[in-house]
């Protein structure tokens, strides 16, 4: 992985480079705490959308702010790019229009408008591959869309809160639904109901979110009672089970697959920050310096930096003058 442009430092994803991840950019000018947060896939870009009713912007190659998008009629909960850099899909946090949005950022317009669910979104996750995108809220449903066209495309009506994901090929998505159930399907033909369903052990607790890897071998959960899974994603098995403690406001806990999926990283109700192998299972970083739960994580997918939001946002990068003593010895 290449650092970045001005160094051309070139690393590869270790116990040591992740042990000496330290904050790159803070940015603490949100007036409300960070409800999620979306790296574009091929732009050095990253979206965030917090309770101050902001859409923040931000350029990750040169740590900037790039453009502010205030939603105060309506709020923002949950946000995910589309293909495009300039464009995002989002949900309502107001309580009264559960609609979801289709909103250019390069002059503030809405594009569409997808109405449906009957209360909260939750769960929001773009195809990899085409202009589809899934949505699950708390009214019990997911409900599958398409950015060319406000009408539904498809409805699954499930148990308990769901979470939804697509695999990286955007061949498969699942749907976590109440006592532990992930349920499998098919993208062309997800009518005919899931090809396959896991349970997640002897856990009840809700799945709060939920990822694949890049590859599609592995599947990470997060659940309401600060369990972090990794599961085979083929055979349903579980291989790793790590504690964190719950976040004490009750919101869910973001965990994270790095791009190569050899490690996790998860914000911990205690307000600490930490890391594990998905190879050993063994705990790899633990950092106690951010501001508040970091309850927001993601890995970029082009970069070796991840982020971290509460109440501020920080973009996280290797210390290299550490990284290059731990490798090279005393």
């Amino acid at each position: 992985m290449v650092m970045d442009d001005k160094h051309k430092v070139a690393l590869e994803l270790t116990d040591s480079v992740i042990t000496n991840m330290c904050m790159g950019a803070t940015f603490k000018d949100y007036g409300g705490k960070v409800n999620s947060l979306d790296f574009h896939r091929t732009d050095d870009l990253l979206v965030t959308a917090s309770d101050d009713e902001s859409i923040r912007l931000y350029d990750t190659a040169n740590a900037t702010l790039l453009k502010t998008i205030h939603s105060k009629k309506y709020g923002v909960d949950q946000i995910c790019f589309t293909h495009h850099t300039s464009s995002v899909v989002y949900s309502s946090k107001n309580g009264w229009d559960e609609s979801l949005r289709y909103l250019s950022l390069y002059d503030n317009r809405y594009l569409r408008y997808f109405k449906g669910h009957r209360d909260r979104v939750v769960s929001l996750c773009m195809s990899p591959k085409n202009d589809c995108f899934m949505s699950g809220a708390l009214d019990h449903t997911v409900r599958l869309w398409d950015l060319r066209t406000n009408v539904c495309q498809g409805l699954l009506r499930i148990r308990g809160r769901p979470a939804v994901a697509y695999d990286q090929q955007g061949l498969v998505f699942s749907v976590a639904m109440e006592g532990g159930a992930i349920k499998l399907f098919d993208v062309r033909s997800y009518d005919k109901g899931p090809f396959d369903t896991f349970l997640v052990g002897d856990d009840t607790a809700e799945v709060s979110g939920m990822k694949f890897s890049h590859d599609g071998k592995l599947m990470l959960l997060s659940t309401s009672n600060g369990h972090v899974y990794v599961l085979d994603a083929y055979a349903g098995r579980k291989l790793h089970d790590f504690t964190l403690e719950p976040n004490p406001d009750g919101g869910v806990l973001e965990a994270s697959f790095s791009p190569d999926a050899q490690f996790v990283i998860a914000g911990s109700g205690d307000g600490t920050l930490r890391a594990w192998s998905t190879s050993s299972g063994a705990e790899v970083g633990c950092w106690t310096n951010n501001a508040g739960v970091p309850a927001c994580v993601k890995w970029a997918p082009r970069r070796l930096m991840f982020a971290t939001a509460s109440v501020a946002l920080s973009l996280w990068v290797p210390d290299l003058t550490k990284v290059l003593k731990a490798d090279n010895g005393p």
